[in-house]
């Protein structure tokens, strides 16, 4: 009987504890440490300079790995088939000069860069026409079914305008204190 007063006392300190809880108290942070992950980003974008952004995704994961979780064996691939391709050519590096580094960049942390041939060859280019770090592959839609076969977990980094908080603040007036 004194243990069920003592898990009933403990609910109630945990109910009165959410009820006196609202919309000023501060979020929690969970560090929680995670297990390998196996990612796998699907790059199709409607600007070429789209993938700039898309990138930033890709290093945001690789770095939350790194401090919370297995970086050893975790996996990330990126299968590419949008109009990124024309930043992922070499023949086009003097009109993106930083995406070589970037993908080198990526390569070297273990990112695993796929390129459409199909999607490739629809925008005239040949297997040939990708950087080193890259790897062509015959069909987007099969090498990401691949992967998902293998358990990687799909991931669509959408590429929209980032707006601070100074930004939202600026467009809410009632915001500023």
């Amino acid at each position: 009987m004194k243990q069920i007063a003592i898990v009933v006392g403990a609910a109630a300190l945990v109910i009165a504890g959410a009820v006196h809880s609202g919309p000023t108290d501060p979020s929690k942070f969970d560090a929680t440490r995670y297990e390998a992950q196996k990612a796998l980003y699907d790059f199709n974008f409607e600007q070429p300079e789209d993938v700039k952004g898309a990138f930033g995704y890709v290093r945001n994961h690789l770095r939350a790995i790194k401090e919370f979780g297995d970086e050893r064996n975790s996996h990330i691939v990126i299968v590419a088939h949008g109009n990124e391709l024309h930043a992922l050519s070499r023949l086009n590096r003097a009109a993106y000069p930083e995406i070589y580094d970037e993908l080198k960049t990526l390569a070297q942390s273990g990112v695993k860069i796929q390129i459409c041939r199909n999607a490739a060859a629809a925008r005239g280019y040949k297997p040939g026409d990708f950087y080193d770090v890259t790897t062509v592959v015959p069909s987007a839609v099969t090498d990401i079914a691949k992967w998902q076969n293998q358990g990687y977990s799909y991931m669509f980094a959408g590429v929209y305008p980032r707006l601070t908080r100074e930004e939202v603040v600026r467009q809410h007036p009632e915001l500023q204190r």
